[in-house]
């Protein structure tokens, strides 16, 4: 009996350690009515304290699993912000300081002398035991500085890369032999830091975004408010999702953290692309039927590469964009498109069948928001649904661009759907209204008929637009559409 009962006590320990182990993490959080938030065992509690116009604001709240593996969450930037990730319940609850405290007392002399008497020999022994460390390990330093090297300091891009590499060459080298979810981390770093910024082209939703020059080749950088580290956060980790890289999507280059002085700068740093949004450049120009078939099935093929989900050990899951419209759309200078501002997007793992939502209620622009977003009927622990979103906003970018074919020397003047129905600015219940209520749809002008390709994107239109989620084509049916009707224009031709 007291055998078995020790047996017992032991077997008891072990379920308890398996279960603490696979328990939730439990952390302290601002933002939460608790003030507690829970994450999976392998994420962490996280701290942050930041200088925003010379106040420091603390932050406290949960990292998950996924914002872990981002690895730029827990590095701290010198004197302007500081961020602590741990991995125990509530390990968090503690206050992080940036501005130091005025001490109460002049410390006493004797005191200081003491320290220099302890500290000056114990520093000039480090000093001897790291010459030899160095001179034993040689080349071996180098590696281990680029790992454990603080990240504010500057970083040896001769170590990392050779001053001859093109971005091309790089992103070339890491799409082929890498897993096609990112430069390293430190090489990120090297190229953000050495970026020279030229002028303001624009203003984003969450910061404004800038041309710079990294070794005389043009890059786009995003610079994103130091209130909205979790919105750069989120776009940096969709962009590196394994396999996304493709020529129909924006490519993505680095995101690092500077220090401006008196705040933190967040930067997501981006191919550019001179002719700006596809609504910039529908508004300057005209295209032609060769021109709006390129774009359209550039845009349908990055769609389409974002919706599929590719299995195996280097797979990418399925991910939907939540704000598909003209200017998110950039347009290349060969014609093409790419796909850009991942910021809402949402991936899907099929193997939990579960949806990791980016931590931001904002669920789109309202112009672009399918009728069952409009009318809260969206089933939103289903994936589909969010894909079929997606496909209601590529009907109204593809209305948008067929508006500004010239066909004959006829074209339309560039407007934005439902220009005629709402106001320029409209609220939901103004797009509920006409969308949910009145079921009216952008008008397919009498004149498309006469050509061909604008009759058949006419069709594709309308069958986006379907009210039906499920009605809806897939990105891969308007891919397979548009490059037909691109087929039939050079056997015609």
């Amino acid at each position: 009996m007291i055998c078995a009962g020790k047996g017992s006590f032991q077997a008891a320990l072990v379920l308890l350690s398996v279960a603490h182990l696979s328990a939730a993490l439990k952390c302290v959080c601002q933002l939460c009515d608790t003030h507690v938030c829970e994450t999976a065992a392998d994420g962490a509690c996280w701290s942050s304290v930041m200088l925003i116009d010379g106040k420091e604001e603390v932050d406290k709240s949960c990292l998950s699993p996924s914002e872990m593996k981002g690895q730029v969450f827990c590095y701290s930037s010198a004197n302007v912000s500081k961020r602590n990730c741990c991995f125990t319940d509530f390990c968090n609850n503690e206050t992080l300081r940036l501005l130091p405290e005025r001490p109460s007392e002049e410390p006493d002399r004797s005191r200081w002398q003491l320290l220099v008497a302890i500290l000056v020999p114990s520093s000039l022994l480090c000093v001897v035991l790291a010459l030899g460390a160095l001179l034993l390990r040689g080349h071996r330093c180098t590696y281990s500085r680029a790992n454990k090297q603080d990240p504010e300091e500057p970083l040896d891009d001769q170590m990392l890369m050779s001053p001859d590499r093109s971005l091309k060459d790089l992103i070339y080298d890491m799409s082929t032999s890498g897993s096609g979810s990112g430069l390293p981390l430190l090489v990120q770093r090297t190229i953000a830091r050495t970026i020279v910024l030229q002028e303001n082209i624009g203003k984003g939703r969450f910061g404004e975004v800038w041309r710079g020059k990294w070794r005389g080749e043009d890059v786009a950088v995003k610079i994103f408010s130091s209130r909205d580290e979790r919105s750069w956060f989120r776009e940096a980790e969709i962009y590196q999702t394994i396999m996304l890289r493709h020529e129909n999507i924006l490519g993505f280059i680095a995101a690092d953290n500077k220090d401006s002085g008196s705040w933190t700068q967040l930067w997501l740093v981006s191919e550019y692309h001179e002719h700006g949004s596809l609504f910039d450049y529908l508004n300057r120009y005209t295209v032609s039927v060769d021109g709006m078939i390129v774009l359209a099935l550039s845009i349908a093929s990055g769609l389409a590469h974002l919706h599929m989900e590719i299995i195996g050990t280097q797979g990418k899951p399925a991910i939907a964009h939540r704000d598909l419209k003209s200017k998110n759309v950039l347009v290349k200078k060969n014609g093409t498109a790419a796909i850009a501002d991942l910021g809402l997007a949402v991936k899907h793992d099929s193997s939990t069948n579960t949806i990791d939502m980016p931590p931001n209620s904002r669920v789109g622009t309202k112009r672009y928001m399918a009728p069952e977003i409009l009318d809260e009927t969206i089933n939103m622990v289903n994936f589909e649904s969010f894909k079929r979103v997606d496909i209601y906003a590529l009907g109204l970018v593809f209305w948008e661009l067929a508006r500004r074919c010239c066909v004959q020397g006829l074209h339309e003047d560039f407007q934005l759907p439902y220009y005629d129905l709402v106001p320029s600015d409209p609220s939901v219940e103004d797009m509920r209204k006409v969308v949910c209520e009145q079921k009216l749809r952008p008008n397919i002008p009498n004149q498309w008929q006469s050509c061909e390709a604008l009759r058949v994107m006419g069709r594709l239109m309308r069958e986006c637009w379907y009210v039906s989620p499920a009605a809806r084509l897939t990105a891969l049916r308007v891919k397979k559409t548009v490059s037909q009707l691109s087929v039939i224009k050079d056997v015609k031709d």
